[in-house]
């Protein structure tokens, strides 16, 4: 097989799908790697670097496309690689359909065997090619809202973890998934005041066990996280629903009801978010005030530590892209939980969280494949 390493082109997105490690690895099983020029540069991987692990370097993103039998990315595709999208090509990336109907049609239309590393599962039902990602957004977003509670961030002129005699921040986390239970150690580390809100109980005593009592704990009710967004100087949003949409949490009359100055980051943004006021914002752009809070929503925050991200990603999709460099209908029929990343094949809609959100019909793959 042909797998085609395009560089990225979401605003400031860094990182890089295949390091070169995995380009030999892939280079010595047989296939072929088209990588195009200064792919990896940002996440600290040289041409030369590749080039050593047996990949062809290219100047133009379209040669890659044009000619890889699968795709490899870090972020969806933006408007301007539609163009590119044929039918028998396997794209294989996040892509986050949800909120993106465009994206969508575009894949149904040209037929791409569009998989996302979002809703693959593994055994245990969990989200493999998810978590590492989350486990950096989670522990990003605290260092990104303790920078934004500075006074010349717009924030209010807080040091998270306060000093003796000057009691810390009170950070909110919305979700105890991975995004929260990161966020929450490093609000930890830092000195914080941490509340996590969640509407599982289940998973609300294993996170009393996990910090041993450090953090507080609260079911999700309207008035439990209304009271806690106000009492908060930070809110960090981690709420997932696999494939779909997420579910707005926090109201617009929640925000106008926070402290002057404080701060809420979204890492549910690339799902639509999970604060009623959010909008998604770039690395360019990164925040904005909404009553006098302000908002940091960027959708692809990784991309910030794009060495840690890309080394954390590669990790985990790497064996799954070995395995789709064996041939991709053997390799869904082989592993379900690999069938369950399928959102698009030959113009049909596989997904059915992604289906709901957009009000769409939908197959499942298994029906397609057989």
């Amino acid at each position: 097989m042909i797998i085609g390493v395009p560089k990225e082109v979401k605003d400031h997105e860094t990182r890089v799908a295949l390091t070169p490690a995995g380009a030999k690895e892939l280079k010595a099983a047989g296939h072929s790697v088209l990588i195009e020029q200064h792919a990896g540069e940002l996440s600290a991987f040289s041409d030369d670097d590749y080039q050593a692990a047996g990949a062809e370097i290219v100047g133009e993103a379209g040669h890659v496309w044009a000619h890889a039998d699968m795709v490899v990315k870090v972020k969806e595709p933006v408007e301007k690689e539609y163009v590119h999208f044929r039918p028998g090509l396997t794209l294989f990336t996040y892509l986050h359909l949800a909120p993106l109907p465009a994206l969508t049609e575009k894949l149904m239309e040209r037929q791409v065997t569009g998989i996302a590393y979002e809703t693959i599962t593994d055994s245990l039902g969990t989200l493999p090619l998810l978590t590492p990602m989350s486990e950096v957004a989670g522990r990003l977003s605290v260092q990104v809202g303790a920078a934004y509670l500075e006074k010349s961030n717009g924030g209010r002129g807080l040091l998270l973890g306060g000093i003796p005699g000057v009691p810390p921040a009170d950070v909110c986390i919305i979700g105890g998934g991975i995004v929260g239970t990161n966020a929450a150690k490093i609000a930890l580390g830092m000195g914080a005041k941490v509340t996590i809100v969640d509407r599982n109980l289940h998973r609300l005593r294993e996170l009393d066990d996990i910090f041993g009592g450090r953090v507080f704990t609260l079911a999700s009710n309207l008035h439990n996280v209304t009271e806690a967004v106000r009492a908060a100087d930070l809110v960090i949003g981690g709420v997932l629903i696999p494939g779909a949409a997420a579910p707005k949490i926090v109201t617009a009359e929640m925000v106008r009801g926070m402290k002057r100055g404080a701060v809420m980051v979204d890492v549910a943004i690339d799902q639509g978010g999970c604060f009623e006021t959010a909008r998604p914002t770039t690395h360019s752009d990164p925040s904005y005030e909404v009553d006098g809070v302000v908002h940091y929503c960027v959708t692809n925050m990784p991309a910030s530590v794009p060495n840690t991200s890309t080394l954390g990603l590669t990790n985990a999709t790497f064996p799954y892209v070995q395995r789709l460099a064996q041939g991709v209908k053997a390799a869904l029929l082989a592993d379900s939980g690999l069938a369950e990343g399928v959102n698009t094949h030959e113009g049909v809609l596989c997904c059915e969280p992604v289906a709901v959100s957009q009000g769409k019909q939908w197959k499942p793959i298994h029906s397609l494949l057989q």
